[in-house]
């Protein structure tokens, strides 16, 4: 059992204990039923090929790569369901943190400040308001990369809300993001020397009845304001770029044919 269904298995516990009822809803937020995640979480689509050397972290809501010589995420991974989209828990605070979990070197808040770089998020701290915990280990740096703010705040943002119109109208979105490091252009931060990356990927894999279709985004780290789509390419050109096999997970003929094109139907 997975810790969200873990989670799950024990609020419904607690609230038939205490109600004196059958459960009939999900972690104790405004969340339905998860029965139907059950089959598509154990396989975990989203997560990437990786190796035992990597420092793999599983969190409530999504997978972590962490990288202890740059100090940001190799990749972050999670599935978003269209109903952790109303979750009730709701704040206006992000108060970042260091993993209490982590043994080792990590950034802090001080590497950030007057850095001129923005804490960014890989999982989105919005999508992980389902409940506290995930809402908060989303502000753990290990989900956090130096951006620049007017990156942050626009054409990343845009994608990050275009991944939970994706979730509303599909059910759900597979997602894998990371920073790219090509130049170093942009060196360090902090005294922990925390490197800020070159540009970021997002890759997404959605299914709509029996079929599967696949995009991924390549964007640089500047204040640039494009289109989505000028940033959009198949997910094969992503992973010569970033050397990594996405998606593995799929059966083999499916993610050959879905990763060598995009299918314009469904990413509009």
């Amino acid at each position: 059992m997975n810790m969200r269904n873990t989670a799950f298995f024990w609020t419904a516990v607690v609230a038939w204990i205490i109600g004196g009822c059958a459960p009939t809803s999900g972690r104790g937020d405004t969340f339905a039923d998860p029965v139907s995640r059950v089959d598509n979480k154990a396989k975990m689509l989203e997560l990437p090929a990786y190796d035992k050397s990597e420092h793999v972290l599983e969190y409530d809501g999504f997978t972590v790569s962490y990288n202890h010589a740059t100090l940001v995420p190799n990749w972050v991974a999670y599935e978003l369901l269209d109903e952790e989209l109303n979750g009730s828990y709701n704040t206006r605070s992000s108060n970042f943190s260091r993993d209490p979990n982590l043994v080792g070197e990590q950034a802090s808040r001080e590497d950030y400040s007057h850095s001129g770089w923005d804490k960014g998020h890989m999982a989105p701290k919005a999508d992980m308001r389902w409940s506290s915990a995930s809402y908060w280990q989303s502000h753990y740096f290990t989900n956090i990369c130096p951006q620049n703010h007017t990156f942050n705040a626009g054409d990343w943002n845009t994608l990050e809300q275009k991944v939970r119109s994706l979730a509303k109208k599909y059910g759900r979105v597979w997602v894998i993001c990371g920073p790219i490091f090509t130049t170093h252009e942009f060196g360090t931060i902090g005294d922990a020397k925390v490197q800020v990356p070159d540009q970021f990927f997002k890759a997404l894999l959605i299914k709509n009845g029996s079929d599967y279709s696949a995009i991924a985004y390549v964007m640089p780290n500047k204040a640039k304001h494009h289109p989505l789509k000028e940033y959009a390419c198949t997910v094969d050109e992503l992973e010569l770029l970033i050397d990594r096999d996405l998606f593995p997970k799929l059966d083999d003929a499916i993610e050959t044919a879905i990763e060598k094109e995009i299918n314009w139907t469904y990413w509009k």
